[in-house]
C-alpha cells in the first residue's frame, strides 16, 4: 500500500498515512482536526538487481546478431528449422 503525506493548513503538521488507492483521502489533522491538504512527495520506488532490465531491456547488450543471407533467408538461424 502507498503511503500518503499530509500538512494541516492550521497546525502545520506534516503527517504521513499508509492507504489504498481507493481509500478516501484524509481530510482532517489528528492533532488539531483542522483541514488538511495532500503533499506531492517524492517516490521511495527504486528498481535494484538483476531482472527483466538486464535480462532483454537494457541498452547497454547488444541484441545477438543473425547471420542472414543475401537473399533474405536465415540459414544459421535457429529459429529458421
Amino acid at each position: 500500500m502507498p503511503m500518503y503525506e499530509y500538512q494541516c493548513q492550521e497546525c502545520g503538521l506534516v503527517f504521513e498515512v499508509r492507504q489504498k488507492f481507493s481509500d478516501v483521502p484524509v481530510e482532517e489533522c489528528r492533532e488539531c482536526q483542522g483541514p488538511v491538504k495532500k503533499l506531492i512527495s517524492q517516490s521511495g520506488f527504486a528498481l535494484k538487481g538483476g531482472g527483466w532490465y538486464d535480462q532483454g531491456y537494457s541498452a547497454s547488450k547488444s541484441a545477438p546478431s543473425c547471420p542472414a543471407a543475401a537473399d533474405g533467408s536465415c540459414g544459421g538461424c535457429p529459429k529458421a528449422s
